[in-house]
């Protein structure tokens, strides 16, 4: 049975936030593990011999792995309005394990012929499935657990954990790189990573089983919890578009600056892979870094300041950007000019998760975050990578920069309008 918390219990506080975060991290660097390794499993399910081409295929499953997101965000948010958080977030890890398991072990396009990207697709709606639950249930359940003067600070660690993740499959990414040949890269030491999230995995499972309920969903009434999520959420029709159109620019620049800058680096800016990946981890580090610090100040000044920050600069800067480093030579540039993107994605990333929570009450919250959650970024960020090469492919890669700054200045325009949530209770009143 599990033990009764107190509210000025700070020691379970610290340990739900660590052991919510924990898992959210596992489950991130299982997804981010795909996208750092393409580079190198491209050729082995796609027979094509232009590496453009290549990446845009295995870019399109990374795409598709992404409407499994909405799915995986209703059925999540729906079993942790009714059965709990920690239910849910636990299935998930699992979920996710037995994808990177099924990628690890999958034969190449030589092997099994048109099965081998068929079964790579299978694998990447497993954990598109997964992660679209993962996002509403992790994003609520460290807003709970937070107390109302320091939401902000304590939220912005799901994506602290969520770039960890990626930092850590670009970290393995470098060791690998300077442990193995090019050619073992391409022949089997991409599968390494994916062997490592499965079992990585069981840790995450481990930490979660062991977690305790949040106090804002014991406060629910019975009756509510036994009601149909869905049928409920319909009831804040405002609220769900709030969170789509707040979603929409932030996670497409989120995706652009991150798992697709990787790719730019190397195919535009003309760097090497080893220079792209070592690049790309340190600006992640420091990106991470300051998601706590953003965090805290949304505490002191609000999150709608933060949102339309982010949106301000995103719509003014976003073109600018993105030109100049595709004409950057020098690694040291282009980290300045990476670094200046993140500071501003940082305003929308630190504290969307909060904001999104704060605008939902507790009997669908974690369906309200989720689902309209995954289907924006299934819309924008998963499509982002496949969207920016395929305008590569054209000879127009700037219209992908107009593109970015046109969904920020939509998100901006939300932003606007919309009131803050600071203030708002997360526990049901009786």
């Amino acid at each position: 049975m599990e033990q009764t918390l107190q509210k000025d219990d700070t020691s379970w506080r610290l340990k739900a936030i660590i052991g919510g975060s924990a898992g959210n991290l596992v489950e991130w660097y299982d997804w981010y593990a795909y996208s750092a390794f393409s580079l190198y499993f491209a050729n082995t399910f796609f027979p094509d011999s232009n590496p453009t081409v290549q990446l845009i295929n295995t870019a399109g499953i990374f795409a598709v792995g992404f409407l499994m997101r909405p799915i995986g965000g209703f059925i999540f948010g729906k079993l942790a309005d009714n059965r709990g958080r920690k239910v849910a977030m636990t299935i998930s890890v699992l979920l996710m394990s037995l994808g990177s398991l099924l990628i690890a072990l999958l034969p190449g396009y030589k092997s099994i012929g048109i099965m081998a990207p068929l079964l790579l697709l299978v694998a990447r709606l497993l954990q598109g499935l997964s992660v679209g639950g993962e996002y509403g249930t992790s994003a609520t359940y460290l807003s709970e657990v937070a107390t109302e003067d320091k939401r902000g600070f304590f939220s912005s660690f799901q994506y602290v954990t969520l770039i960890g993740g990626q930092l850590i499959a670009l970290g393995l990414q470098l060791i690998l790189q300077n442990v193995l040949t090019d050619t073992q890269m391409h022949d089997w030491g991409w599968r390494i990573p994916f062997v490592i999230g499965a079992l990585l995995s069981l840790v995450a499972l481990y930490l979660r089983a062991h977690l305790n309920e949040t106090e804002a969903f014991r406060s629910k009434d019975l009756k509510v919890k036994k009601e149909g999520s869905l049928k409920e959420l319909m009831k804040h029709p405002k609220a769900v578009l709030v969170v789509i159109g707040l979603t929409s620019g932030g996670t497409l620049a989120f995706y652009t600056y991150t798992t697709y800058m990787q790719k730019f680096l190397v195919n535009t800016v003309g760097l090497t892979k080893y220079q792209s990946t070592m690049l790309t981890f340190c600006s992640l580090f420091i990106f991470a870094a300051l998601q706590p610090v953003f965090g805290a100040l949304s505490d002191r000044i609000g999150r709608r300041p933060l949102l339309i920050g982010f949106g301000v600069l995103g719509t003014l800067l976003t073109y600018p950007l993105l030109t100049t480093l595709s004409h950057t030579s020098g690694m040291w540039p282009a980290f300045g000019l990476l670094m200046a993107a993140l500071i501003i994605v940082s305003g929308y990333t630190s504290i969307n998760a909060v904001v999104k929570a704060e605008l939902f009450p507790v009997e669908v919250r974690a369906l309200g975050v989720g689902l309209p959650y995954s289907i924006a970024v299934a819309l924008f960020g998963g499509t982002a990578e496949y969207l920016a090469l395929w305008a590569k492919n054209l000879g127009h890669e700037s219209w992908y920069y107009w593109y970015v700054t046109i969904c920020i200045f939509i998100s901006l325009i939300v932003y606007v309008k919309m009131k803050d949530t600071k203030h708002t209770s997360l526990i049901e009143k009786h």
